[in-house]
């Protein structure tokens, strides 16, 4: 039995259509009249179809149908006395299925019942045939993004990054577009998690070459690097502002964009030793700042190797806070005792990170030649951390330099590894 809800012009008694529908076998669960909220009474009383006696309808009432067929898409079906060719166009735009111009009866009711039923069957395989085709458009969009980042993260063709998806879908049970929209997220999120993660190492590599231009220590090459690491922040800030979400990381990015506008404009100055403790508290807070939004990146992006990544990418901040520690204890003797904890709480950090990254069950040969590397770089860097400790001498500038040179080259290798993680198949599968 077909269950209606009537909607009338009028006062029920002044048309036969509720009885009338009776008597075809439909079942009427409401009768509404002019007023009525046509969308609220559909949802409520959920009938199979609306069928309305409408002798001139209102702007009101399309409207109302047009909201009808957003919100609770059923087949409508209107007797009316409105016969203009403009007002049948819009009906039919607004969602009625059978717009019936001074043609009701009795006897007619139930076949244009079921004529309207039909169109609107009609109307909702054509809809669902178009999200689909729609559907798979995306599908197809997404699977091609997906091979290209398969492609430039393992340096394979397009046959061989398909089949990498293809196997996936398989088995995972998923469909080739959800596996590649995976694929997307992971990226998307491991790209965020390493840009902010440098953003920390930055702020303590910043720190370090002003020191050594401060010491005397190669002035100009160290301000070319110190150039380097601001250029990069800049760049990452850009590239973070265009691609994370406004609402979700908005405010913690604009956080660490006020902290670096205020450290940069302090590192324009020539180092003196009366601005060391301002610009060191400046990057102290920008690594703060950066490592809220590495932590949020982290759990945002709801893919357990992200953490293998963070943890890569705060071992290059490690490397480059122990040196700026080294350094400050030689360079600001004050403060050495808490220049000395700092370097050694960064060493035992650094220590722990590495036995972890080395623990991982999954990695590549690539990636155990990075690791192996920056264990013996890190050894190198301690080593310096120690030279530098000496009491002064002739070589005092050649022991900086020595420390800065191996801080440089234990840098470049965790960069290495962080971008080795990011575009592995563990990082990209999840």
């Amino acid at each position: 039995m077909t269950s209606v809800l009537v909607f009338l012009a009028g006062p029920q008694g002044s048309t036969p259509l509720v009885n009338d529908l009776a008597s075809v076998g439909a079942e009427v669960v409401a009768v509404q009249g002019a007023g009525s909220n046509l969308v609220r009474e559909v949802v409520r009383h959920a009938p199979d179809m609306v069928v309305a006696d409408l002798p001139l309808p209102d702007e009101a009432w399309f409207e109302a149908c047009k909201a009808l067929a957003s919100v609770a898409p059923c087949p409508v079906l209107v007797f009316t006395a409105d016969g203009d060719a403009a007002h049948i166009e819009r009906a039919v735009a607004s969602g009625v299925h059978a717009w019936v111009v001074n043609g009701y009866g009795a006897q007619r009711l139930r076949p244009l019942m079921q004529l309207a039923q039909a169109r609107f069957k009609r109307e909702q395989a054509l809809l669902e045939e178009l999200r689909d085709v729609s559907t798979r458009f995306e599908e197809r969009k997404a699977v091609e993004r997906a091979k290209g980042i398969l492609m430039s993260a393992r340096q394979v063709s397009d046959d061989a990054a398909f089949e990498i998806l293809r196997t996936a879908s398989m088995h995972s049970n998923q469909r080739l577009g959800q596996v590649a929209q995976h694929i997307i997220q992971s990226a998307h999120f491991a790209e965020g998690v390493n840009r902010a993660g440098q953003l920390r190492m930055l702020s303590q590599r910043l720190v370090k070459h002003w020191l050594l231009r401060l010491a005397g220590v190669q002035s100009a090459h160290h301000l070319a690097l110190q150039a380097d690491s601001a250029g990069r922040i800049d760049a990452n800030l850009a590239l973070l502002g265009k691609n994370l979400s406004q609402p979700t990381f908005g405010d913690l990015l604009a956080q660490v964009v006020a902290t670096w506008k205020a450290l940069k404009k302090a590192l324009k100055a020539e180092p003196a030793p009366d601005q060391l403790a301002p610009i060191n508290a400046l990057a102290e807070r920008l690594l703060q700042d950066a490592e809220r939004l590495t932590a949020s990146l982290e759990s945002a992006g709801s893919v357990a190797p992200l953490r293998m990544l963070n943890m890569a990418g705060r071992q290059r901040m490690l490397s480059q806070r122990f040196a700026k520690a080294a350094l400050l204890g030689v360079l600001e003797t004050a403060e050495q005792p808490q220049h000395q904890a700092d370097g050694e709480a960064a060493r035992q950090a650094f220590e722990q990170g590495l036995a972890y990254l080395n623990g991982l069950p999954l990695s590549t040969p690539e990636i155990r030649r990075t690791l192996e590397s920056a264990a013996q770089g890190w050894q190198q860097v301690v080593a310096g951390a120690d030279h530098v400790r000496r009491p002064a001498g002739r070589d005092r500038l050649l022991r900086l330099e020595g420390l800065a040179a191996a801080s440089e080259s234990l840098l470049d290798d965790f960069e290495q590894l962080s971008a080795q993680y990011e575009r592995s198949m563990q990082m990209l599968m999840g």
